[in-house]
Order: C-alpha cells, then structure tokens, then sequence
C-alpha cells in the first residue's frame, strides 16, 4: 500500500488515494501506520476520495492517530491540496470538500511548496471561561474553526508549557476540545501549542488551532488582521483575515517520502 508522507509546519500526514469510502477498517489502518514505534510514523492519516462535483475536485476522510475522524485539520488541509496538485487531481487553485465545509486551495504559482487554505469563519461557542491553571490565563474561550478549540492567552513566554501535563489533559476531555495556549509578542507576532485530541499530546503545530489563536486575539484587538503563528515547530505560518471574518493559512508544505506500508 502506498502512502506519501507530508509535514505542513510540523504536522506530519500519510496520504493516499481511494476510489471506495471506509468500510469499517481505516481506523485500526490509520493507527498502525501512524504509530511512531512500529508504523511509518505521522500525527494523522488523510484519504483523498476523487469524487469530484461542480462545487469541489475531491473529497478527504481525514483519521486522528489513534484512529478517531475529525472533521476538519488545517495543516493537513494545506499538505492534501498540495498533494492533489503534484498528483494531478487539481489545479493551483481548487476546492475539496471535508465533513463539514468547503475548503478553497491555493498553490502559490512561483513557490509551490507554499499553500494557503481558506477555513472560513471562527464560531465562538463560549468567552468568558475561569479555570484555574498555572499557565496565568485569566479566561478561556471556547470556538470552533472546523474543529473545537480552548483558546487561552498567557502574561509571559515561559508559562508555556514545553510538555503535555495533566491540566492540558483534564481541559481537553472537560471541553472535548483542544487546548490552545498562547503569548502575543507583538501585534504581528504571536507563539502558541496545541495540546490535541487523537493525537493526545501537543503537536509540532496545529492548523486550525493556529487559526483559533489568531481569531480570539483580533477579536479581543491583541494582534494585527496579518500575523505570523509560531508553533512548537519554529515553522512560521501565515494567517490573515479578510473582509467576510474568513480565515487563511499560508505556509510551507514538505513533501517528505513515498511509503509502502505491508499489511500485517
């Protein structure tokens, strides 16, 4: 079986193509391969369906690394739109379907290996959330970008953590969400980790908790309608926000290896 393993800003996907929607047997699939230790290795597993309408080129099931489905991954988004392109599915321009909304893919022309994603509109769920916590995040907020984020801004750099704990933990199952903490440097400049469910752990980087970080700070007019997000990664990533509160992503996507998983 063959995969091709991207990294989008430190997210790491194995990706391939099927003509047949799951049977029942992607999960377990999806936990094998992603497994560090005794599988290829990756934060997820993206499967692109070629079944192409008048509205999108194709459509993704997208599996966490324990096996669960997640309705939307940001970085995993920009790494199969590049992947359409190289494989020539779609153009520079295109748009996918995932399980809740429309994706709009954009391959900049002159550096192909940058790629912006629109994820459209941030739904505040909840402001105003008191946890205590040793970060010094006075209020938590709850929003959704695709998929369910907590979102909490920390007074210096050093309270993030550098490892998961059992206060990120407890958070993630208490708000069935991932845990978002961040620190402003400037108004152009913000650090932030996600702590993420499927993954269980804080990821190198996170798509849509970037953007979910991004939101809450214009909202609460902490940073500019452009900043740059940095992750655990140190890989940069581009968001803006333009006139209808949709919201971009622009980074570098690597495409890292070809892989042949053989099925035990």
């Amino acid at each position: 079986m063959r995969f091709v393993k991207y990294s989008s800003n430190g997210n790491d996907f194995l990706i391939f193509t099927s003509c047949i929607r799951d049977d029942g047997s992607r999960a377990r699939l999806a936990q094998k391969v992603c497994d560090r230790h005794h599988g290829i290795g990756a934060d997820g597993m993206v499967v692109l369906l070629p079944f192409a309408t008048s509205e999108y080129e194709y459509e993704w099931e997208f599996y966490n690394a324990d096996g669960s489905r997640a309705s939307m991954c940001g970085n995993a988004s920009r790494s199969i739109g590049h992947y359409a392109y190289i494989e020539g599915i779609a153009g520079f321009k295109h748009r996918f379907l995932s399980k809740e909304r429309i994706i709009d893919i954009e391959i900049d022309a002159q550096q192909t290996h940058k790629v912006r994603s629109n994820l459209g509109i941030c739904e505040i769920k909840k402001e105003q959330i008191n946890e205590a916590n040793p970060y010094g995040v006075k209020e938590f907020v709850l929003v959704n970008t695709g998929v369910p984020h907590l979102v909490g801004f920390v007074p210096q750099i050093h309270n993030l953590p550098i490892s998961k704990d059992e206060i990120l933990k407890d958070l993630r199952y208490r708000y069935d969400a991932n845990v978002n903490l961040a620190y402003i440097h400037s108004p152009d400049k913000i650090s932030y980790l996600t702590y993420e469910r499927g993954v269980e752990d804080i990821t190198l980087a996170c798509g849509t908790g970037s953007a979910a970080v991004f939101a809450m700070a214009l909202r609460y007019q902490l940073c500019n309608a452009k900043a740059t997000l940095i992750p655990p990664s140190k890989e940069e990533l581009e968001l803006s926000m333009d006139t209808h509160s949709h919201i971009f992503l622009k980074g570098e996507v690597q495409r890292i290896a070809l892989c042949e998983w053989i099925a035990s």
